[in-house]
């Protein structure tokens, strides 16, 4: 993976955006004292080079009708098969991440039901039929916080 050198001016555009990523490119470059030009350049740097992966509207699922958000540890029968599981887990629209791990799990999922009866339906009709030995679920009863990374400034000196 790579670590990209961002300079202060990067990182300035960084946080703006990640802020609020519908800011205009014009008030971006005001706050950074430079051409919205400038601006424009940078952010498609910024994005050929990975540091930015796009921008998007993020819907609230409570507020349609998901009620129930859990993390689920899944132990496959054979992990020969974790490529196959992946993309097969990529075909629920429920499940919103899957991770490579340590510890026991082959992989750690996120997931969003209706309801808890939605998420029993769904382990034991999407995700069991997938090879699992096992599952070790957590329901989450509320998210405290969910955020971006800090980008750092360098102080100017």
């Amino acid at each position: 993976m790579a670590n990209h050198n961002l300079d202060a001016l990067d990182r300035k555009i960084l946080n703006l955006v990640a802020g609020d990523a519908r800011i205009p490119f014009l008030e971006v470059a005001r706050a950074c004292n430079v051409s919205g030009a400038a601006i424009h350049q940078r952010i498609q740097k910024l994005f050929n080079i990975g540091v930015l992966k796009g921008s998007q509207f993020i819907v609230d699922p409570e507020k349609i009708g998901y009620e129930t958000c859990a993390y689920i540890g899944l132990y496959l029968k054979d992990p020969e098969n974790f490529d196959y599981v992946v993309e097969e887990l990529k075909k629920i629209p429920e499940v919103v991440e899957c991770h490579y791990t340590t510890g026991g799990f082959d992989m750690f999922i996120k997931i969003y039901a209706n309801n808890n009866h939605h998420l029993l339906e769904i382990i034991h009709d999407k995700l069991q039929p997938l090879g699992l030995s096992r599952s070790e679920t957590i329901i989450s009863f509320h998210s405290a916080f969910d955020r971006q990374l800090p980008i750092n400034i360098p102080e100017e000196g």
